[in-house]
């Protein structure tokens, strides 16, 4: 259905223009191009000076359904190296899953059909920034715009996620005494503090069995042969909607505060983000249902445990569903890539639903 050659070009040019959050000018500067190109009207919708979403939208300005990527990226790992290299089926580069294939194959399907049909879309597309930092983009997006359904492009291997995992992001700071190392006190320890601290929420994590948490930037103050007065981490959490993120945070805060002083811990909430469950009888989650049977492609609907804009448009009232190319556990990575042959199926995929809702 849909032009495999142009689609392959789009994202091997998406992913050598280099967005990180914060940075997407060149990116956007390219797709309004692209979309001129193609004689497609576009909105601008700012986001900061510099930076803003791109919107195609029905002429009549309202549509229940909007495509959603986001084309910013996690920072290069190695900046000299982060294009995009061709191996076979597979397309690797930064942002290559995440999300840039997922836009690309949305852009292509747009572009498709206004190449058969000649006539109004049947849905909107939002290519938002900032998902990988504050997700400002889609707060601007669902602040100013309605719609009732979401698609959002993250990598989920095409499998539909009618779900989202909650998502807790918690901030730490430990206080020591800096003294040579020689008599350095385990108990005014900046650092071991913070181990103490942190497996204390473990252990608690831990007894709940079910609850993903990842440990990072764990930093320590430059105390040379001392002890550290400071040190700092972070620690995520992902969470099944079972679990109500307001009594969590506070059991945890509270479990901190029975061991550790205010002098000796601070302990912030830097992110909540609630998750949820969409029901697979719904219109949309039946219509994918019924394009899969028909495109021969497995149906496994699941849950997306990762952090996304998809809650952020929640809270608006919109309900997202989680659909892209590529696997979650090569984004981020040095070595990302993406199974081309997804990304087309993705866009067929995305093409179809905009058919079924003409």
């Amino acid at each position: 259905m849909i032009n495999e050659d142009r689609l392959k070009n789009l994202l091997i040019d998406m992913i050598n223009i280099y967005s990180p959050s914060g940075k997407e000018g060149e990116i956007i500067h390219f797709l309004k191009n692209l979309f001129t190109k193609h004689s497609i009207e576009f909105v601008y919708q700012k986001v900061e000076d510099s930076r803003g979403n791109l919107l195609i939208l029905p002429e009549e300005g309202e549509s229940n359904l909007v495509l959603v990527g986001h084309i910013d990226t996690v920072p290069a790992f190695d900046y000299e190296n982060y294009e995009a290299d061709v191996y076979d089926d597979e397309i690797y580069g930064l942002g290559s899953a995440d999300m840039k294939s997922g836009c690309a194959a949305m852009i292509e399907a747009f572009l498709t059909y206004k190449e058969k049909h000649q006539s109004d879309f049947p849905c909107s597309l939002a290519l938002v920034v900032g998902e990988e930092e504050s997700g400002d983009g889609a707060f601007e997006l669902a602040r100013e715009y309605s719609f009732d359904w979401a698609i959002i492009g993250e990598p989920t291997n095409l499998n539909p996620c009618f779900g989202h995992y909650g998502y807790i992001e918690m901030s730490l700071l430990t206080y020591g005494q800096k003294l040579h190392a020689s008599i350095s006190k385990p108990d005014k320890n900046a650092v071991k503090l913070m181990m103490d601290c942190i497996n204390l929420i473990i252990n608690y994590i831990d007894e709940k069995g079910d609850i993903l948490y990842n440990i990072r930037d764990f930093n320590s103050s430059q105390a040379g042969f001392a002890s550290p007065d400071k040190c700092e981490a972070y620690l995520d959490l992902h969470l099944p909607t079972k679990y109500p993120l307001g009594i969590l945070a506070f059991e945890i805060e509270e479990l901190i505060y029975n061991k550790f002083t205010d002098n000796e811990i601070k302990f912030s909430l830097e992110t909540i983000h609630h998750g949820y469950e969409l029901s697979e009888k719904a219109s949309l989650p039946k219509q994918l249902k019924n394009i899969y049977n028909e495109q021969n492609i497995h149906f496994t609907p699941s849950l997306f445990k990762s952090d996304s804009d998809a809650p952020i448009l929640w809270q608006f009232g919109i309900k997202p569903i989680i659909l892209g190319p590529g696997d979650l556990s090569n984004a981020h990575t040095g070595d990302e890539y993406v199974n081309f042959a997804d990304v087309v199926k993705a866009s067929n995929i995305y093409y179809s639903v905009m058919e079924g809702i003409r």
